[in-house]
């Protein structure tokens, strides 16, 4: 009987494979028994190589195409101190942004930049970094401010007001709660000249309330305006790239802790003078010899630095009363975001410190610096109106130390002058010295305050009680003697001036105190005027002993006389003389004295005769009524932007009689140049000089002169002299110059 075949073990045996050996001679069972019976070594790598290469393409496309923005992720993230110990270990609280004790959503939005971070978490981190950096600081009994250690910047603080041309804006008045402090804050007549934090367009008008201070009395020719402190001048920044929005001039910030008890006087001139460069001069134009000048006191302008803090540090400030120093940390950590450039987080912070202690005078008074510094960085006068208020509500609360409410004051007194509130500022000045009457700072500071409103008298009476009491200060002599020189008491000035320039005190190396003491010394004959002259070019404030303008742009060309063909308005020039018969018929047809439109020279440069001016335009606003009495010429000239748009010029008729005599003097600005056309011209006796190239006008053509350097006039003929004087604007200045230069 066959044997009984094992169905099930055959099935297993057909359905076994056949050992399939390799190149290597190793059967592939094996090498599938080696593996455990899974993917072989091969695939694996296989696998780990191709999603390496999905990793490293990835990344590429991620940066070719930008998709993340790793530099703005890293600088977000730098801003935060976290710490790495809990990091390492894995532990994501320590990207914590919003102080919730955890990292969620909204600390990935605060790290993106899309949401703010709390105030609360501010003030937490800087009280640390501040326990970081002074570990174990505790603040002595009688420890002052955060700042009241730092140097005074002794520049910054001896100005506080200047006069330069205004900008324009609407009037802002000022915080409704000034409106009882005094009664010059009623008055209707207040200037309405504002700080340039907002760059508008200029106004055209000036400020006749203050023309005795700002004027270059018995020099200029125009009445100048007033530019007030740390404004912005366009003059001394360079021309920016066409079509691309200037940036503007930033404004120094305040220091937190302000002026010692005894302050430098402010300076009635820019925050930092500019170093006016030496203007090139024609090789035909030689100077005058000028013989050395005896060296000067120091000014502390020139000062170095180690004195400076030496006597900074005298005597600091003390700004915290005996209950603020319990709560120095949360003042410092306010004022580290202020000092950081930080301005709306510091607002925030300063907010939240006023909120918790209403009666800290400090506080409130950290509040207004942030908001005067938050004013200049957003570039708004509303904010800086609202920094005035606060610092007005900072004085006056209760508790307030002495060093506090000075300071306080000080501020608020320098941003009315900047707003163009000066009598708000006066009284704001007038309570200081009633509070510090023995502070002679002040009171230097009110003799400005009254001149800059145009109340000379005020001012005269000012200075004398400083000279009463301190005959030496150097501030109150330059100013007492510009005050004699405007009131045409020319040698009585020349002590005064030339004292206060000897004795090297802030505030008295001004470029107008150097050119009226040089302007009175030449009305006296006296030729050591040139000295000064010098002196004032060495310092920077002449572009050289001719040129003698003080509101300037550096790098314009400069001559004396100039040919139609190098301004570059040859066809103006072409007008005129063409049609020089039509305006001198129209000016003589105006011309008789019954109509009163020809007025007299007011500014004191006549040394003797008459002398009377008939006006067009000035500072590129035409005057209506008197173009309707000579249409003619108005018409001719309406075509020529660069004369009837000219800011810092004008556009008149000028009658001198016979016997009349005008001082060697200088215009304002080096910005424009000055045509005169001859109507009628008698044929001897009638001659100009500028600088010393003197030379004769003809009826019919057009003489062209820079009147930033000296020229004088002599009228000794046997009849009137009648030109046309039109001014425009020097050729080099760009469009963007001429449209915001202020006007002059």
């Amino acid at each position: 009987m066959a044997p009984r075949k094992n169905f099930r073990n055959q099935a297993k045996k057909e359905v076994k494979p056949a050992a399939v050996v390799n190149k290597n001679g190793v059967k592939a069972e094996a090498t599938v028994a080696a593996s455990g019976g899974g993917f072989s070594g091969t695939k694996i790598f296989t696998w780990f190589m191709v999603l390496a290469l999905l990793g490293v393409w990835s990344s590429v496309a991620v940066v070719w195409f930008d998709l993340v923005d790793y530099d703005n992720v890293i600088e977000r993230a730098k801003e935060f101190r976290f710490n790495f110990s809990e990091v390492l270990q894995g532990k994501l609280s320590a990207y914590d942004a919003d102080g919730d004790g955890d990292f969620d959503v909204e600390d990935a939005k605060v790290l993106l930049g899309l949401k703010e971070r709390p105030v609360s978490v501010l003030l937490r981190e800087a009280k640390e970094e501040s326990a970081v950096k002074e570990p174990d600081a505790v603040p002595p009994p009688d420890d002052d401010d955060v700042d009241g250690s730092q140097n005074t910047d002794v520049e910054s603080e001896i100005q506080a007001a200047v006069p330069l041309p205004p900008i324009s804006d609407d009037f802002i008045p000022d915080d409704s709660r000034d409106e009882a402090t005094h009664p010059y804050e009623d008055e209707n007549n207040a200037i309405d000249t504002k700080g340039e934090l907002v760059e508008k367009a200029q106004p055209q008008q000036t400020v006749e309330e203050s023309k005795q201070y700002n004027n270059q009395a018995g020099s200029l020719e125009t009445k100048e305006t007033v530019q007030l402190r740390y404004n912005a001048e366009v003059e001394s920044v360079p021309e920016p790239e066409a079509d691309v929005e200037p940036e503007v001039e930033s404004v120094p910030e305040p220091e937190a802790d302000v002026e010692p008890e005894v302050e430098s006087v402010p300076e009635p001139e820019a925050d930092v003078e500019p170093e006016v460069e030496s203007v090139p001069e024609p090789e035909a134009d030689v100077e005058p010899e000028v013989e050395s000048v005896p060296e000067l006191k120091e000014n502390a302008e020139d000062q170095p630095k180690d004195k400076l803090q030496e006597k900074a540090k005298k005597k600091k400030p003390k700004l915290l009363n005996k209950f603020e120093k319990t709560i120095k940390m949360e003042i410092d950590a306010a004022e580290k975001l202020r000092k950081k450039g930080k301005m709306e987080e510091a607002v925030r912070a300063f907010e939240t410190l006023v909120l918790q202690y209403p009666q800290s005078p400090r506080c409130r008074y950290g509040k207004a610096l942030a908001e005067d510094g938050l004013a200049e960085k957003m570039l708004s006068n509303d904010m800086l109106q609202k920094a005035i208020g606060t610092y007005k509500e900072a004085s006056e609360l209760p508790n307030a130390t002495p060093d506090l409410i000075k300071a306080t004051l000080k501020k608020r007194a320098e941003r009315q002058q900047f707003l163009g509130r000066m009598r708000g500022a006066l009284a704001t000045l007038e309570k200081l010295v009633q509070i510090f009457p023995e502070d002679v700072a002040l009171k230097n500071d009110l003799g400005v305050a009254h001149l800059l409103i145009g109340d000379n008298k005020g001012a005269k009476r000012i200075y004398e009680e400083v000279l009463a009491t301190a005959p030496s200060d150097g501030f109150a002599k330059v100013h007492y003697g510009f005050i004699l020189k405007s009131e045409n008491k020319i040698a009585e000035s020349i002590p005064f001036l030339r004292d206060g320039l000897e004795s090297g005190d802030p505030g008295t190396d001004d470029g107008r105190f150097y050119f009226h003491l040089g302007d009175a010394l030449q009305r006296m004959g006296d030729d050591s005027a040139y000295k000064w002259y010098e002196r004032g070019h060495l310092r920077g404030h002449f572009a050289s002993v001719w040129q003698r303008s003080l509101y300037n742009v550096d790098g314009l060309k400069a001559q004396p006389w100039w040919t139609p063909k190098d301004t570059g308005y040859m066809d103006l020039v072409k007008t005129l003389e063409r049609n020089w018969r039509i305006i001198r018929d129209e000016a003589q047809s105006v011309m008789d004295k019954t109509t009163g439109l020809f007025v007299p020279e007011e500014e004191n440069l006549r040394e003797k005769g008459e002398w009377g001016q008939f006006t067009l335009w000035q500072q590129g606003k035409k005057a209506g009524e008197s173009c309707r009495s000579v249409p003619k010429t108005c018409g001719l000239l309406e075509r020529y932007p660069e004369a009837t748009g000219c800011k810092r010029g004008q556009i008149k008729f000028s009658v001198m009689q016979p016997g009349t005599h005008v001082w060697p003097h200088t215009g304002p600005t080096n910005c424009r140049l000055r045509m005169h056309l001859g109507l009628v011209i008698p044929k001897t006796g009638c001659k100009i000089r500028c600088t010393n190239d003197t030379r004769a006008w003809e009826e019919g053509k057009v003489l062209i002169f820079d009147d930033s350097f000296e020229h004088e006039v002599w009228q000794d003929a046997d009849s009137y002299r009648l030109i046309f004087i039109v001014d425009v604007w020097h050729p080099e200045l760009t469009q963007y110059q001429r449209q915001t230069l202020s006007p002059i």
